[in-house]
């Protein structure tokens, strides 16, 4: 689905509670589905705040957040470090993601046999599956390479510390 065709689905979506697409919605709009990144409403607002254009206030930027969350325009993704973050998900093919515990880093992934499993689950257990969100938690090869060098000179120190 191209930008036009979602902005246009964003609006129709405003109307039907009694709202309209003001320029500062348009303006976060374009910025969320400007990024590929998984961002905080923190740091949609810093980039508010850092671009030209229509200033935007914290609260705007909030509202609007959950209007897209509630359209399903976005998904938030809680990484357990106290702060959703988000993606746009229209015009992207489902996938979950990875979350590193200690870098914050995430990935993301589609896996054609954990998708089958899960219609499976819900099929057997009379569930009528309209969406999920998979989060796995762990350690990145990046962080594990780091623990693994930090234990193996903290192994070092403590054999010479005896002597």
């Amino acid at each position: 689905m191209n930008q036009a065709k979602i902005q246009e689905a964003f609006e129709s979506f405003l109307r039907e509670r009694g709202l309209k697409l003001t320029p500062q919605r348009m303006r976060i709009f374009e910025r969320v589905f400007a990024t590929h990144e998984h961002f905080s409403a923190e740091q949609l607002f810093g980039w508010m705040r850092e671009e030209p254009g229509d200033k935007v206030s914290r609260a705007t930027v909030y509202r609007t957040i959950g209007l897209l969350a509630e359209g399903r325009f976005l998904e938030s993704l809680d990484t357990g470090n106290g702060e959703l973050l988000y993606e746009h998900v229209l015009g992207h093919r489902h996938h979950d993601h990875l979350v590193c515990e200690d870098c914050g880093r995430i990935e993301e992934f589609y896996d054609e046999d954990i998708e089958r499993i899960q219609t499976q689950v819900a099929k057997s257990k009379g569930f009528v599956l309209r969406h999920h969100s998979m989060r796995l938690f762990g350690t990145c090869p990046t962080c594990t390479k780091k623990r693994e060098r930090a234990a193996k000179g903290g192994a070092k120190s403590s054999a010479g510390a005896g002597g």
